[in-house]
């Protein structure tokens, strides 16, 4: 028997039908080809989870434990996508098969909606990259650094030195104040108020070089003095000094607001506080005066 006989007869072998599944025949052939996809599968996804690591570790700001993560979830991608092209060779239904996980994924959509929102709003937020370890943010009132991002939560710092866990969800469905997105300069804002009677010119003046004298404020703009609003009981002056340091905005605005006190009472300019005047009816006035000379 030459090669070539030999050859016909283990062909002959591998196309023997085993079985049939799904009303496909099943041969030693389709079992060999269904293992060869399986280790091809297993062989790529290891290539490319290995790629996107060193990928992401060189171009973004991601810690290990969200690369890790990362690349996991290609990984496991890659092997389901292997697996169903092998059930496809071996005569699967495929259709029955998406219609039962369908069902099953809608019943843990449910389950863990806030889950997957959070998981996929991390995803949003490290793609984009919006807010990112290191930045100044505003977030329901609190000035909070962000210490590290995580594909469910994000942690930051507040200025009381308490760790915040912020779910992925809340930074991308809330209005995020970042001090520190294009560059750390941002603009902070003091009020004060004078009586009717005060030289506005003087209090002008006073503001201009109280706010031109602290030695904190950044010389990317010139400050800005603006009257504001005549209020009930006061006049109301806004100061406001640009800064580079957005960590120490309550700092700088409590010595803003020390600076303008002590400059003002320097000057004499007086600082509103709410008054109310009461004025009395004249029987009112009358049965007062009665009452003062009875007692």
């Amino acid at each position: 028997m030459n090669w070539q006989e030999r050859i016909r007869e283990g062909t002959a072998l591998l196309d023997i039908r085993l079985f049939e599944l799904g009303g496909t025949p099943v041969t030693a052939w389709t079992l060999a080809t269904v293992l060869m996809i399986l280790l091809a599968t297993i062989l790529i996804a290891r290539v490319v989870r290995k790629a996107m690591e060193r990928m992401l570790r060189g171009r973004t700001a991601l810690e290990q434990g969200n690369i890790a993560v990362t690349s996991r979830l290609a990984h496991y991608l890659l092997l389901i996508g292997g697996a169903l092209i092998a059930l496809d060779t071996l005569g699967v239904s495929l259709t029955a098969l998406f219609a039962a996980g369908a069902l099953f994924a809608v019943a843990i959509g449910f389950a863990m909606q806030n889950l997957v929102a959070n998981f996929v709003s991390g995803l949003i937020l490290l793609m984009e990259r919006a807010v990112k370890p290191g930045d100044i943010v505003e977030l329901d009132g609190q000035i909070i650094e962000i210490k590290r991002m995580g594909i469910r939560a994000t942690i930051g710092r507040t200025l009381n030195e308490e760790d915040l866990i912020i779910p992925s969800s809340n930074l991308v469905q809330s209005v995020v104040k970042n001090f520190t997105l294009r560059d750390t300069l941002s603009r902070l804002r003091a009020q004060v108020g004078v009586t009717y009677d005060s030289d506005m010119i003087l209090v002008r003046r006073v503001l201009e070089q109280v706010a031109e004298q602290v030695p904190w404020r950044s010389g990317a703009h010139e400050p800005v003095i603006l009257l504001s609003e005549f209020g009930s009981s006061s006049v109301n002056f806004e100061v406001s000094v640009w800064i580079q340091n957005p960590w120490k905005r309550q700092q700088y605005r409590s010595m803003l607001h020390e600076a303008i006190w002590f400059a003002l009472k320097e000057a004499g300019v007086t600082i509103a506080f709410p008054q109310v005047d009461v004025h009395f009816d004249p029987p009112v006035v009358e049965s007062l005066q009665a009452l003062r000379a009875a007692g």
